[in-house]
């Protein structure tokens, strides 16, 4: 690929400076919220299971309460038919009182009436056994609704278990989302201290370069300092500019906190016209590989592995979208990001 002309630059352009901070700011509203969304989800998987046995228990208490209903007007009807059968008792037994007490008739006329008392005995006994009976029932539905009524107690106890559980659950998910989002915020605020510092310390090494400038959150180098055209091999001088880099790096590892997820992300990027070699053949390939060969000398001289990104971009991310050289010479670069992991 043909190298543009170098110049000095006639100016700052801060409008992709002001669109990267933005773009980063959003990016890291968006990994909260999609942190904060991860636990919700969890959180109320337990909820619902809650709910799920709070809906059951209503349920079970709804049917307790119906068969309760039931057993309750069956008791009534039973107690009914007991009342009449003791008035029909009582009749039975008045009228055999009043046979026995009359005075005994002559010839046909006391068998006749013994008979009659016979017959009343007889019925004055079955309505007893009925009596009997219905007694019995009664007593059994009134030990059936007193074993519901405690079966009732026992869930509505349980119920009001549920909902205190559910309540407290509910509180934890509220003070876990509040936890979450203060500490999230305090890991965004260092990494954004600790890249301060870094690009601080890189500017005051770097000085006023007219190949290495500073985009938003970004370093920009020229690939010129690093890279022959078409190349994704090292030049000494590239070499020597990553030593400078890699100390300064080294430094920060050491300062970062071990639970701070960060990468120092190293971009590829290449002009619009298009390479067709054997090695490379597109400007993905050229852009990768370019990064990557940084990646790899920073790994030489320290750096940790853990820490390292490589990515390439091709043409696809241009600076200038002019089709000059001086264009084209802003938009061959190497980009250093230091970023969430």
């Amino acid at each position: 690929m043909a190298h543009g002309r170098i110049r000095r630059d006639s100016g700052l352009n801060y409008w992709p400076g002001f669109v990267d901070a933005l773009s980063t700011l959003i990016l890291g509203i968006v990994f909260l919220l999609t942190v904060f969304v991860v636990v919700q989800f969890f959180l109320s998987q337990e909820v619902a299971g809650k709910d799920t046995a709070l809906s059951r228990l209503n349920a079970l208490i709804a049917t307790l309460n119906d068969q309760l209903a039931m057993e309750k007007s069956g008791k009534v009807s039973l107690e009914d038919e007991v009342t009449r059968m003791r008035a029909s008792l009582s009749d039975a037994e008045s009228e055999r009182d009043r046979l026995k007490s009359a005075p005994a008739p002559s010839g046909g006329g006391a068998a006749e009436a013994q008979n009659k008392v016979g017959e009343v005995t007889t019925a004055l006994d079955a309505e007893k056994r009925l009596s009997t009976r219905a007694l019995a029932q009664v007593e059994l539905l009134g030990q059936q609704i007193a074993a519901l009524r405690r079966q009732l107690a026992v869930l509505e106890s349980a119920l009001d278990v549920r909902e205190k559980s559910d309540r407290e659950s509910q509180a934890k998910i509220a003070d876990l989302g509040q936890r979450l989002n203060v500490a999230m915020a305090q890991r965004v605020q260092e990494l954004s201290r600790f890249r301060s510092d870094f690009f601080g310390r890189l500017r005051e090494i770097l000085g006023n370069r007219p190949d290495v400038r500073i985009v938003g959150d970004r370093f920009v180098f020229q690939s010129e300092i690093f890279f022959d055209v078409g190349q994704a091999v090292l030049k000494p001088e590239g070499r020597s500019e990553i030593d400078t880099l890699a100390g300064a790096l080294g430094d920060l590892e050491k300062q970062i906190p071990s639970d701070i997820a960060w990468v120092l992300r190293v971009d590829g990027h290449t002009d619009v016209r298009p390479i067709a070699s054997t090695q490379f053949p597109s400007n993905w390939a050229l852009s990768s590989a370019r990064a990557i060969s940084v990646v790899q000398y920073l790994i030489q001289k320290g750096i940790s592995p853990q820490h390292l990104v490589a990515a390439g971009f091709g043409e696809f991310q241009p600076l200038d979208a002019d089709k000059t050289e001086d264009a084209f010479r802003r938009n061959r670069r190497i980009e250093l990001k230091l970023t969430e992991r």
